[in-house]
């Protein structure tokens, strides 16, 4: 059963609240939730590419995590990948799973993001007394031992840390792709995949791309490409535009 929040009294941060703790964390302590796996992902309300998930262990005893670890939206690029670099040494343990485009189109984001945690979470070298998840949404469900709270990346280290590992392997992935012949219009390597103004020019001029997500709702104000589109009896993937 996943929970909206593990705090009785959470609270939005305040303004002041830039870093991420471990107010989760001895939260679940508390009932006995030792091992945590902070989850998170990235690429859910992009056009092209894959949706990536990442699941964090951290070490026991709450060491204090790399300096300026918060939620990835709030760092720049360069202070992201200098924050992965030393995560990925810091924590106990992490892994990475992905769902394809082509995935999403044919099952919907739900799906998708449930395949590309559990692909995570597998690589993990024990399993976790509890998943946390940033929101109030479980997209991943039994049997795992899901937690959900609002704000999670400002409030879990586990979280934080999932967040930034995520967001700069998938940004470096976008980049490789956008470094391809077959597009280079796209400017990936500065959108990520994501509706810029340069992605939606290109798309206009030359199509999606092998790597674009067709079942999507983009297709549909493309009267040139909108034959490409894929249809799929589910359309929740379309609207988590996240």
């Amino acid at each position: 059963m996943a929970f909206r929040d593990v705090s009785a009294a959470a609270q939005e941060p305040g303004p002041d609240r830039q870093l991420t703790g471990y107010e989760i964390e001895h939260a679940l302590a508390a009932e006995g939730k030792i091992r945590v796996a902070g989850v998170d992902e990235v690429g859910r309300g992009a056009w092209a590419g894959p949706v990536v998930v990442c699941a964090v262990v951290v070490r026991s005893g709450f060491p204090p995590p790399p300096a300026g670890l918060t939620d990835s939206k709030r760092l720049t690029p360069k202070r992201r990948a200098e924050i992965a670099g030393e995560l990925t040494g810091w924590v106990a343990a992490h892994a990475l799973g992905e769902a394809s485009h082509d995935e999403i189109d044919e099952h919907g984001m739900t799906a998708a993001l449930r395949a590309a945690a559990i692909r995570a979470l597998e690589q993990l070298p024990v399993r976790p007394d509890a998943v946390l998840l940033d929101g109030s949404h479980d997209y991943i469900g039994r049997p795992w031992p899901v937690r959900c709270a609002v704000k999670a990346d400002l409030r879990s280290v586990s979280v934080a840390a999932a967040s930034v590992i995520a967001k700069v392997y998938r940004d470096r992935l976008m980049a490789g792709l956008g470094a391809r012949p077959d597009c280079s219009w796209f400017a990936f390597g500065e959108n990520a995949g994501y509706p810029s103004p340069a992605h939606q020019q290109a798309l206009a001029e030359h199509g999606p791309t092998p790597y674009h997500r067709l079942s999507w709702s983009y297709l549909d104000d493309l009267p040139r490409w909108r034959h490409l589109k894929k249809h799929r009896p589910d359309i929740e993937g379309q609207l988590s535009l996240l």
